[in-house]
């Protein structure tokens, strides 16, 4: 055989070689958002942390090893809960640049990010999302805020509406006849509970079952309410936010500074808490 020709059949082996061993989604990343850097720096970090795991066993992983590893890893997918985890932690998640930073760094130890730099990228967008949503949420609260004082300014002027000293609203749906709790009673109730536009965020009363609690361990509102309300009452409850969740909101439904509305009935007085 002539020289030129082994020489292209082992140029050949070697590309027929690399071939083999390239990891798929691996390889060369196009950054083109900042979703793209941070996903991509996310793999990496979690590739890093995966390489370290096996330097605590017995013996000696080699270079194929771990290019075997990813390969088996790129066939997987991502699970459902780690993805939301990560889209709720960032707004979105790009699966394909973060595979790429995992695989890139198990099979061949190489990346765009440093362990440094990728924890220092990822804090800062994370303090940027933090402080927009802190803004946001300071906005919201202010509207939701005025909303709730002309609800209340309008909704005193109503026949049957009362108003304590504090600001809190409530009319008497139903009269009981029972005893009067005080704030170191433990009470047996059933509530339904709504935002001003009615949007209901909780409710015993739809669940179907009652609640017990100590009075002095409630909001606020439902404190003062109690300490006035007899055993068998039902009130409708118009909670200003600084007797309810005030700047904090609750959850997912109860926002910043949010008026709440409780239809409160007082079932009995079960033990006072020692």
């Amino acid at each position: 055989m002539k020289k030129s020709s082994i020489v292209l059949a082992l140029l050949a082996a070697v590309v027929f070689l690399g071939a083999c061993n390239k990891v798929p989604r691996s390889g060369k990343m196009n950054f083109k958002t900042q979703m793209d850097s941070v996903s991509y720096a996310l793999g990496y970090m979690e590739g890093n942390n995966f390489k370290k795991t096996f330097e605590r066993v017995p013996f000696e992983m080699d270079s194929m090893t771990f290019v075997n590893m990813a390969k088996t890893v790129a066939k997987t997918k991502l699970t459902k809960q780690y993805t939301n985890y990560r889209i709720k932690q960032f707004d979105n998640f790009n699966e394909d640049a973060f595979y790429k930073g995992f695989l890139n760094e198990v099979a061949y130890g190489k990346s765009y990010f440093t362990q440094m730099s990728a924890d220092i990228f990822l804090r800062k967008v994370l303090n940027e999302k933090k402080a927009l949503k802190d803004s946001l949420k300071l906005e919201k609260g202010k509207i939701a805020l005025e909303k709730g004082v002309k609800f209340l300014e309008e909704n005193k002027k109503k026949d049957g509406v009362k108003v304590t000293e504090s600001g809190l609203q409530y009319e008497i749906i139903k009269k009981g006849n029972g005893n009067i709790p005080v704030r170191i009673d433990r009470v047996k109730c059933v509530y339904h509970g709504t935002l001003l536009d009615g949007t209901v965020f909780d409710s015993s009363k739809e669940r179907g079952d009652t609640t017990t609690f100590g009075v002095n361990r409630v909001i606020k509102g439902w404190t003062e309410a109690l300490q006035m309300m007899p055993e068998g009452s039902e009130w409708r409850l118009y909670i200003p936010s600084d007797l309810a969740y005030g700047q904090r909101g609750a959850g997912e439904n109860i926002g910043p500074n949010e008026t709440l509305i409780f239809d409160l009935n007082l079932i009995e007085i079960q033990e006072t808490i020692k």
